[in-house]
């Protein structure tokens, strides 16, 4: 079991900006279509928004506010699935025997979200790049633990998925929508979390893990369950 705070959290998709927007989601209301939304980076200058893909406009719409103002704290980077566009579209490019760009590649690797944060940021923490299954989001805060049990005195956690190509739909089923969620953990006891093996008959969780999270704890709930095939989180908030 690990214990840990969430000192603070943000989270972005399309029609999902502000924490009223989310609350409203939690308690049921319906999403607004996807309608090309793309992700707010102004604070970032043109010649640098122009390197992010949309999934690394996401990570930095929700991360960059949390380490505003903060001492350097290592990152923790989740993602299953990756830069699925920009990796479709090398995979194309190399089909039709075209010439691949060396800069569309380098941004395709699972760390690129990372190695940018840490250039744009001149952040030199200690920074980690998950490609976890379906429960990669527990996977990162087992990391985000460790690194506070080295002292690290906050870590930032981020989640983002993007939808991704047509003809990946019938094997990527996880990407309800594209989304990010940012965490800063810090040590402390608000949050425990224990894996536990899943039984059989335990039902898959239907929502990504951390928009399940982010779900139920704007609900209230003080406890819930996550599961990825054999794998069982349990989660616990203290009152």
């Amino acid at each position: 079991m690990i214990s840990f705070d969430i000192s603070q959290w943000r989270a972005w998709a399309p029609g999902l900006q502000t924490p009223d927007d989310w609350q409203a989601w939690a308690s049921g209301a319906p999403l607004v279509p996807a309608d090309g939304q793309a992700p707010d980076v102004s604070f970032l200058p043109a010649m640098q928004r122009r390197r992010l893909s949309y999934l690394a406009r996401m990570a930095f719409s929700v991360g960059w506010p949390l380490a505003e103002g903060q001492a350097p704290m290592p990152l923790v980077f989740v993602s299953r699935h990756g830069e699925t566009p920009r990796t479709f579209s090398i995979l194309s490019e190399l089909a039709e025997g075209q010439a691949l760009s060396p800069t569309q590649f380098s941004l395709s690797v699972h760390n690129a979200v990372i190695g940018l944060w840490s250039i744009m940021r001149g952040e030199t923490s200690e920074m980690t790049a998950l490609a976890a299954a379906g429960d990669g989001f527990e996977q990162g805060l087992l990391e985000a633990a460790a690194l506070l049990h080295e002292g690290a005195p906050a870590v930032l956690l981020i989640v983002a998925e993007e939808q991704p190509p047509e003809i990946y739909r019938p094997w990527v089923d996880d990407v309800p929508f594209a989304y990010a969620v940012g965490l800063r953990v810090t040590a402390g006891q608000q949050w425990q979390l224990s894996p536990q093996p899943a039984t059989a008959h335990t039902p898959r969780t239907p929502l990504p893990h951390a928009l399940s999270w982010l779900q139920a704890s704007l609900a209230g709930a003080h406890s819930l369950t996550h599961t990825w095939k054999r794998r069982a989180w349990n989660w616990q908030r203290q009152p």
